[in-house]
This record gives C-alpha cells, sequence and structure tokens, in this order.
C-alpha cells in the first residue's frame, strides 16, 4: 500500500501564517462595533450639548455620567458569559416584576406628567428602562426553550402570557411608549425563535381588534358619563393619534403645536443646516422636550439633511454588525437575544424619526445613543455589552472548533 506524502510543519523562510489561523490580539473584542459605538456615542453627545445648552431643566453633565456608568456596565456585561442567564426565566420574571411595579412604592416612587415611572433613591432614576434589558433577557431564555420550533398552541400561548406580564405591569404606571418597546421586543422573540407563522398572524388580528375595542368602549363611556371623561384611555393619548390621522388640521393642542414645530424645525435645517448651536427652533423654547423626544430635529436643523445622512448610515452600521454577530451565536439564546436588541433599537428608530416627519403617531420613545437621559444610555450600553458577550463566547468557540481541526 503506498505511504501517503507526510505534510512538513516546519515554516520555511518568507512562508506566512493563514490569515485564517493567525490569532487576533484581542479575540473577545468586535472592533468593527467599537469604532461604530464610539463615534455614534461621541455624534450623540455633540447633537445633546447643544439641544441642552439652553435649557435650565437638563443637565449635560449627567448625560457624560450615563456615557460612564454604561461603559462599565458594557464591559462587565461583555466580560460575563451570556449563557448563564439561559435558564432563569422566573428569576427574570421575578426581577422585571419588581422593578416596573417598584415606582408605586410611597417612598421612592417619584410622578412626573401625570406618569409614576420615576424612582429617587439619591439619584432619580426610570426603572421601566433598566427592565428593558431584563424584558429582552426573559424572552429569550422562553424562547431558547423551543430551540427554533415553537408549534405547539399550549405552548405559544403560554409563551406569549409570561411575555405580556411586563406590558400588563408597565401600563400601571402608565407609560405607552415603554410598553410598545416591550410588546415589539416580545414579537421579534417570537419570530426569530421560531413560532407558527399562523399563530403570529391570529395574534396581531387579535391585538389589532383589542385596540379598536378599547377605542369604542373608551367613547362610550365618554359619551354616558357625567362628566364627560375618557377612562380607558388619556386625553392626550387620543389627542396623539387623531393629529396622526388628521394632519391638515388647524389642531392647536400640546400634540398637534409639536408635530408642527417638529416638521418646522426639520425643514429649516435644509441641505447642510443653520450651523452647529444656531438652531432657533429649541434655542427659544419653540421645539418642546428638544434634547429627549425630539433630539433628531435639533439635528436636523442643525446639521441638515446631510448630519441626518451620517446619523442613519452609523445606525445602518451598527445594524449590520449586529447582525452578523446573530449569525455568528452557537445558540438559539445568543441569537434571540441579539435580535431582540437590533429589533428594539430598529422600532425605536423609526418611531422616533417617524414621528417627528408625521409618518407615526407621537410617542415618548427616545432615540437611540442619541436622546438625553442617563438611565437610557446606561441601558443601551448594557445591551451593547450583551452583543459583545454573544460575539465573545462565539468567538471563543470558533476558535477552539479550528484549534481541534487543525491538530
Amino acid at each position: 500500500m503506498p505511504q501517503l506524502p507526510q505534510i512538513s510543519t516546519v515554516r520555511t523562510a518568507g512562508s506566512r501564517t493563514p490569515r485564517m489561523m493567525r490569532p487576533s490580539r484581542f479575540p473577545s473584542l468586535n472592533m468593527p462595533l467599537l469604532v461604530v459605538i464610539c463615534a455614534l456615542t461621541a455624534y450623540g453627545l455633540i447633537v445633546v450639548y447643544s439641544a441642552v445648552s439652553s435649557d435650565v431643566d437638563y443637565n449635560f453633565s449627567r448625560q457624560l455620567m450615563g456615557v460612564a456608568v454604561g461603559v462599565v456596565a458594557m464591559i462587565a456585561f461583555w466580560k460575563f458569559d451570556y449563557r448563564r442567564l439561559s435558564d432563569m426565566t422566573k428569576i427574570l420574571m421575578i426581577i422585571n416584576v419588581v422593578l416596573i411595579l417598584s415606582p408605586h412604592l410611597p417612598v421612592i416612587g417619584v410622578n412626573t406628567m401625570g406618569a409614576t415611572s420615576w424612582i429617587k433613591i439619591g439619584i432619580q432614576l426610570q426603572p421601566g428602562e433598566f427592565a428593558k434589558i431584563t424584558v429582552i433577557l426573559m424572552d429569550a431564555s422562553i424562547m431558547a426553550r423551543y430551540n427554533g420550533h415553537l408549534d405547539d398552541l399550549r405552548e405559544y400561548l403560554k409563551a406569549v402570557g409570561l411575555m405580556l406580564v411586563p406590558f400588563f405591569c408597565i401600563m400601571t404606571q402608565p407609560d405607552l411608549g415603554t410598553g410598545l418597546v416591550y410588546i415589539f421586543i416580545a414579537a421579534v422573540a417570537l419570530v426569530v425563535g421560531g413560532a407558527r407563522p399562523k399563530y403570529l398572524l391570529i395574534t396581531l388580528a387579535v391585538g389589532i381588534a383589542l385596540i379598536a375595542m378599547v377605542f369604542v368602549v373608551d367613547q362610550i363611556i365618554y359619551e354616558t358619563s357625567n362628566p364627560h371623561q375618557y377612562k380607558l384611555l388619556k386625553q392626550y393619548q387620543r389627542n396623539r393619534l387623531l393629529v396622526f390621522m388628521n394632519q391638515g388640521s388647524t389642531d392647536l393642542s400640546d400634540e398637534g403645536y409639536n408635530l408642527q414645530q417638529a416638521m418646522i424645525a426639520i425643514g429649516s435645517g435644509g441641505l447642510f443646516g443653520q450651523g452647529y448651536m444656531q438652531g432657533t427652533q429649541h434655542a427659544l423654547g419653540i421645539l418642546p422636550e428638544a434634547p429627549t423626544d425630539f433630539i433628531f430635529c435639533v439635528l436636523a436643523e442643525e446639521l441638515g439633511f446631510f448630519g441626518v445622512l451620517v446619523l442613519l448610515g452609523l445606525y445602518i452600521a451598527l445594524v449590520v454588525i449586529a447582525f452578523r454577530i446573530a449569525r455568528s451565536s452557537n445558540d438559539m439564546f445568543g441569537l434571540v437575544l441579539v435580535m431582540s436588541i437590533v429589533g428594539m433599537w430598529l422600532f425605536q428608530i423609526l418611531e422616533n424619526i417617524g414621528m417627528t416627519c408625521g409618518l407615526m403617531p407621537i410617542t415618548g420613545i427616545p432615540l437611540p445613543f442619541m436622546s438625553y437621559g442617563s438611565s437610557f444610555m446606561m441601558v443601551n450600553f448594557a445591551l451593547l455589552g450583551l452583543i459583545g458577550s454573544v460575539w465573545a463566547c462565539s468567538n471563543q468557540s470558533g476558535r477552539k472548533a479550528s484549534y481541534a481541526t487543525t491538530r
């Protein structure tokens, strides 16, 4: 029997190690992700600084503190093995309920603008924001059980019921904007986790029917009550929907006024904007909530269409990199986890930008890495850490497999 030729492993002068075999100096880091995040964060801080410079109600140092604490949280989550959380559904559910309902505690709860969404423990925090982390982890943990195939109706209803608990809790504050984010996170987890399409369509139809029923019942209550009052929806929530559906009217309510001023600010920016810190809509106090809900208008007014393109380019790069990390995941928990985070960011981006242009109803949903809010920044950086953890674990497993095949 002829002998197979032996492959020499001795490197000769001028030979190079194949690219795929060369070890990375920092194998757990994803440099494209870090570069995009640094650029996006710096861009956001520049715009926020301009937005808060003429508003005494906001403090730029708080935004910087949120970024600093968020970076620490990102590093901690990046180094943590996310797979340890895959079987902690019950614990995550308890944490969700405690976090979301904590503003109702009489000592630490704070009521702001008609909503009990904040707690004050030395500093003022929004637990509903931090619950986004545990909601995403819980939904990913639920769907990981089914390994990409959720075909049983009873199991599907059980999964949906568990995912709806945070939504009902947040509506006791009430905080419809955050509640919608929870709903969208659950929808992404169900789709990515392999829920049967027929069940998803039926759930969507039922959801639309329930929303319509709420409006009908609320109108009946309004007409039959004395004095006339809406019970199921706040007046401002109805106004926001009515303004969105009838934008051509001369509505002078707060919601109609906000939309008009937002569109004026965007349109006045033109191609290259009025110049950094030269915007008039927010500087004169005409544009409401400029550093938070309407930060996109500040960007468009001062930096124009070109500035908007830069922001959208950074968002696209972030989403593409996160998609690639999700595809590299070695387990269903990591896949659903990353895709739920990406889905949440996409929903917030589309809703926030859409509402300022009249394409979506006005809500209190902030713009990722751009809007003012220390709690908001901490949460986004912590979620980045979870994405980094998925990358690090997948990369480590891939390196081990590659090493084993070459031995």
